[in-house]
């Protein structure tokens, strides 16, 4: 749909991301009266090309929390959203460490393991049977977690979406939105190429636009496109019947099953942070294949008889801490909802839940997530796990 169905709301949501759908599902059911605009269509920006991982482990506790009570929104989607399908898939998890990072990752799995989420450190024996023909020489610890695995982003957005629209919420595609507008001090709507809307609340959750959007609301956030690769790969025929997620700390690599004949891979170093978001984006960076290829069969020597088929880039907005920012910031009605630094997709149904409670009741209540606040950056309190394992990503 383009165009603007509605010139007056009580929130505009920017964005259309997963994210953004999440969070008009819960407004909507509250009651707002929500537009959400996006520049392209549904989960067109990271969302689309999300991993989809659905796992809880973090070493910082509240995205545990998070990612945790976000966790049955997808395994109970018919009695929770009713509508659409987030095509959930259950492989089990794993997370691997160096001998570095051992114990703050069983610090981090004990942790977890005191919210509730089904997480336990794992041996070298054990990790032979979750996968075998793994190599684990350099493993120092594992944490596994047997209920997770992946989901499809799009088809979790579009739902979202579909289910916001449901409960009042309306939605259009392929409007540019081109400024916050400003009444004095506060928030009055936004400018479009199609016009404008009033609304006292806006809410940023462009990903990769989002420092362009906040910035005409006179704010600077410290949000940068982030781009990443991709790739899939054929499974050989003599391959484990069943695959976890991997995420490799240790090689600097990830991987899941897609399907029951392909691997999705991803390196977690080497990625391009920076530059304009209306920046071309190649169909991917065939420089990347070859490390991807060295370290995954270096993790999964079997994968070597496997063979390329396609690869793709996609891109999101990261901080400097690698944690998304949430909640008001800048002038009176002005919400953020960006900066999930690739890691937003498994967190946004109590992302939004949350945010809703904040926008609507003045404070979050299901879970604080007061600390993603902007102001943590200017007062040198960036987020940190409490057993940090280190940065990747750039």
């Amino acid at each position: 749909m383009t165009g603007l169905p509605l010139r007056t709301a009580d929130v505009v949501i920017v964005g259309a991301g997963v994210q953004g759908a999440a969070l008009a599902f819960h407004l909507a059911g509250r009651g707002a009266e929500v537009l959400v605009l996006e520049r392209s269509s549904v989960a067109a920006g990271a969302t689309g090309r999300s991993s989809g991982f659905v796992r809880m482990h973090y070493d910082l506790a509240l995205e545990a929390e998070l990612a945790w009570r976000s966790f049955p929104w997808f395994t109970e989607w018919r009695d929770r959203v009713g509508t659409g399908d987030p095509g959930f898939v259950r492989t089990g998890f794993v997370q691997l460490v160096g001998s570095a990072h051992a114990d703050a990752l069983r610090a981090n799995v004990a942790a977890q393991r005191g919210l509730g989420i089904d997480t336990s450190v794992v041996g070298p024996v054990e990790l032979g049977d979750i996968l075998p023909g793994m190599a684990v020489d350099d493993v120092g610890a594992a944490a596994y977690e047997p209920r997770s695995g992946y989901a499809d982003p799009t088809g979790t957005a579009a739902g979202l979406l579909a289910a916001a629209r449901a409960r009042g919420a309306a939605y259009a595609a392929g409007v540019r939105v081109l400024a916050v507008r400003m009444s004095g001090d506060r928030v009055a709507g936004v400018a479009t190429a199609q016009g404008d809307v009033d609304a006292p609340v806006v809410v940023d959750a462009a990903g990769a636009w989002a420092a362009e959007l906040a910035r005409t609301a006179g704010l600077e956030i410290p949000v940068e496109p982030w781009r990443h690769d991709t790739a899939y790969f054929g499974l050989p025929p003599a391959r484990p019947s069943s695959i976890p997620i991997v995420l490799d700390h240790a090689g600097a690599v990830y991987f899941r099953p897609e399907g029951g004949e392909l691997l999705l891979v991803g390196l977690e170093t080497g990625n391009e942070v920076g530059g304009s978001p209306d920046a071309p984006i190649p169909g991917y960076d065939p420089g990347v294949l070859g490390p991807m290829v060295e370290r995954l069969t270096a993790r999964v020597p079997w994968m070597a008889d496997g063979d390329f088929r396609s690869a793709n880039r996609g891109q999101d907005g990261m901080t400097p801490d690698q944690r998304a920012i949430l909640g008001p910031a800048g002038p009176d009605g002005l919400f953020l909802d960006c900066g999930h630094s690739g890691s937003g997709f498994k967190t946004a149904p109590m992302v939004g839940q949350c945010l809703a409670e904040w926008i609507l009741d003045g404070r979050p209540g299901t879970v604080d997530i007061r600390p993603f606040g902007l102001e943590r950056f200017a007062a040198g309190r960036p987020l940190l796990g409490e057993h940090p394992y280190e940065s990747l990503w750039r």
